[in-house]
């Protein structure tokens, strides 16, 4: 293929996973890294690399490459900072439907503080599968390929931290 089609390939690659998955990544690492500004830099940097890379080796497992490159670029800059800080409820990324009445969101963001402050007390490996669970809004199997685990450890560990999660809230309710 040209240098010029394979430019045109590259660039069509990234302006669609730009369209699809960028909020998510900010999102991801936001809960990660729990500052936007930064999660917003690690994004810019996975497209970056996203267009470095050959289009035909990265477009059959994207979604799992994005998140990947992410969680590996938040990881390295966790560790150059050698800090890891506690949630502040403040510092939660919420995502709200436009659509929804303010009383409502109000209500969800309660919620979501809620579990947010539950989540952090979980062990680190059941926070990691369960951020790229429901807010990459991934499949056992892309889970499995960020994070080297088997599908089946994924699996465990998801149904282990939300049967957890659902411990603390309703003891909380009692």
């Amino acid at each position: 293929m040209s240098e010029n089609g394979n430019t045109e390939k590259r660039e069509k690659l990234v302006r669609l996973a730009l369209e699809e998955f960028e909020a998510r990544l900010i999102g991801y690492a936001a809960s990660i890294l729990r500052d936007q500004d930064r999660a917003r830099d690690v994004t810019q940097d996975t497209f970056i690399k996203l267009y470095a890379q050959d289009p035909d080796k990265v477009s059959g497992a994207l979604k799992a490459w994005l998140f990947t490159v992410c969680r590996n670029r938040c990881l390295d800059i966790l560790r150059k900072e050698k800090r890891m800080e506690t949630i502040e409820q403040e510092q939660v990324v919420q995502i709200h439907d436009k659509t929804e009445d303010p009383s409502r969101q109000a209500e969800r963001s309660d919620e979501q503080s809620e579990v947010m402050r539950f989540l952090e007390r979980l062990p680190e490996n059941q926070k990691e599968v369960l951020r790229l669970k429901f807010q990459g809004d991934m499949s056992y199997k892309e889970i499995s390929a960020v994070t080297s685990l088997s599908v089946s450890n994924v699996g465990f560990l998801i149904h282990a931290g939300l049967k957890r999660l659902r411990g603390m809230l309703s003891h909380q309710a009692a």
